[in-house]
């Protein structure tokens, strides 16, 4: 029995030898280099670390300096300059569970590919550190990074965890191609549910703060969002710049504000924006809401060729319509302003009013294509109950036939003008006149016309203007069918013989004022030259008596015929 007892106790002192030159190596290059090299050939995981420190003064606590993880042939997960590991009584049923671990002055990559790490902890905490999180729908770049995640629970493509309260605070940060700096993050993940109970970042020499969630389906709710004193350049065209908007399945907002905002990208920007939003849910490529709202004002609004100065919006939303209250603005050195719903069901837009007063303003050149192209999906229709026009400047530069309206006035009700997705004139009555005009290097003085139109024809009922010391004036009709077959009939008093020249119709062998009587027809259906349907009658008779009669087929004068 003596010699089994020192025999034990033999092997108890070898054993407490082996252990104590064990921690000893372990702390020296040399074992670290001997744990990573068995490490590495018995797994499918890099490790490496330089060395391991241990201190009686701290018996719970070790540090491993210069560590290195990662699955082999990837980017390494972890790099980290020193690892603190908490140690607890729970290393005896669980080993690789410990109280806490401490990440100092590294890298951590929490990529889908990235290798998930061995071990777990009542707390992980981060102390400035490197976050990257490529190929994943959040691109996500972070320097100088502190903060916690408890528990921390990692899983294959997921660092953080299925459950944990999260906070977070990084120098700088880029998410998505948006750089910001002192961000504030504070929530908690759920499954794949993620809770962002607190947001703040200073970002385009602004700030942002507000709070959101992230449902399991990937939906967001932007419980409230404030941006404030944002300079924000793009090169971005807007389309692309709201794209990012349409890639989750839907987006709630609570609550939006912006504050003296100034975006600026490709041909478009906006400064000294305000805006407030309100219980508007973006989804499936249009917008839900119950009870929304939205105001908005600007100093500058440019899109394009289009630029609007100090507009300002507000807008009501319901499940079935958008009524815009108020839309103001200057543009083109005048006014506009409307008000009226744009209705679901319908897809009709129903003004109730619009103004246009003071405008200077040149058609642009493609403008009879826009006019001819069909519209969105979404706007089907187009009614304006009042349009009233106030000493407005049109000018049209095409070559072929340019014109030009001053002072042109104007009223219009119950017009429509668009029907199913096609621009036109369907129904309504309007009056136009204005001061003066030119029609193709014709001038004319007072020009005014009254139409009317309905499902079946536009009739002018009057169309009349001084020309030189005389007048011209017309009626005429134009067939809402897809042929748009047309007649008019024409009267000139004491005007140039020529007038018509300039007009299309070929030079008279007659000078001089005279009298003019001409009727014709023609069609001006879309994707169809006018000319060769062009068909009519001019009688002119000049001031001596002198008369000339002349018949148009198919956009042609064969001859002419005198009488004397």
């Amino acid at each position: 029995m003596k010699f089994l007892g020192k025999l034990i106790i033999a092997l108890l002192v070898v054993v407490l030898v082996a252990l104590i030159a064990a921690y000893l190596l372990l702390q020296t290059r040399w074992g670290a280099a001997q744990v990573n090299n068995w490490v590495n050939e018995k797994s499918d995981y890099t490790f490496s670390f330089e060395e391991m420190d241990h201190r009686w003064a701290s018996p719970t606590h070790i540090t491993l300096t210069n560590v290195t993880f990662g699955r082999k042939g990837q980017p390494a997960t972890l790099v980290a300059q020193n690892i603190d590991i908490g140690l607890s009584s729970r290393q005896f049923s669980e080993p690789m569970h410990v109280d806490k671990i401490l990440l100092q002055n590294g890298t951590l990559n929490i990529s889908p590919n990235a290798a998930p790490l061995p071990f777990q902890a009542d707390m992980l905490q981060l102390s400035d550190m490197a976050l990257n999180s490529p190929n994943t729908e959040w691109d996500l770049h972070a320097q100088r990074v502190n903060g916690g995640v408890m528990p921390w629970q990692p899983q294959q493509g997921k660092v953080l965890g299925n459950t944990a309260d999260i906070q977070f605070s990084a120098g700088s940060m880029t998410l998505n191609g948006v750089p910001a700096t002192n961000v504030l993050l504070q929530g908690a993940i759920n499954n794949e549910q993620v809770t962002l109970s607190t947001i703040g970042a200073d970002m385009a020499r602004g700030s942002l703060t507000g709070n959101a969630n992230r449902l399991a389906d990937g939906s967001w709710k932007i419980g409230s969002l404030r941006l404030n004193d944002i300079r924000l350049q793009t090169e971005k065209s807007i389309p692309d710049f709201l794209a990012p908007l349409s890639t989750v399945p839907s987006l709630k907002i609570d609550s939006l504000e912006v504050t003296d905002a100034r975006l600026e990208g490709k041909d478009w920007a906006v400064t000294d924006l305000d805006l407030s939003l309100r219980n508007l849910t973006l989804a499936d490529g249009g917008w839900r809401s119950d009870d929304g709202r939205l105001s908005m004002n600007a100093s500058d609004f440019i899109n394009g060729s289009l630029h609007l100065n100090d507009p300002i919006v507000n807008i009501d939303f319901s499940p079935q319509s958008a009524t815009l209250r108020q839309f103001t603005s200057r543009w083109e050195r005048g006014m506009v302003r409307a008000s009226g719903a744009w209705l679901r069901n319908e897809k009709k837009l129903a003004l109730d009013e619009l103004v246009f007063a003071g405008l200077e303003y040149t058609l642009p050149e493609d403008w009879k294509a826009r006019w001819m192209n069909p519209l969105p999906e979404w706007l089907q229709s187009v009614t304006i109950k009042k349009l009233s026009a106030n000493r407005n400047l049109v000018i049209d530069i095409d070559p072929t036939f340019p014109f030009q309206f001053t002072a042109l006035d104007g009223t219009a009700n119950n017009f429509e003008v668009a029907r199913n997705g096609q621009w036109g004139i369907w129904s309504g009555n309007a009056t136009l006149n204005a001061s003066s005009a030119t029609f193709n290097r014709v001038d004319v003085r007072r020009p005014s016309i009254s139409l009317n139109a309905t499902d079946s024809q536009i009739s002018i009922t009057e169309l009349s203007a001084f020309a030189g010391e005389g007048m011209l004036e017309a009626t005429g009709a134009i067939s809402q069918a897809p042929q748009r077959n047309a007649a008019v009939n024409l009267r000139g008093r004491s005007v140039p013989v020529n007038v018509l020249q300039p007009w299309g119709w070929p030079a008279l062998p007659i000078e001089g004022k005279g009298n003019l009587q001409l009727s014709v027809t023609g069609s001006l259906a879309a994707q169809t030259a006018l000319k060769p349907t062009v068909n009519g009658n001019l009688q002119a008779t000049a001031t001596d008596g002198k008369q000339v009669q002349q018949t148009m087929q198919n956009g042609e004068v064969p001859g002419a015929s005198y009488i004397p």
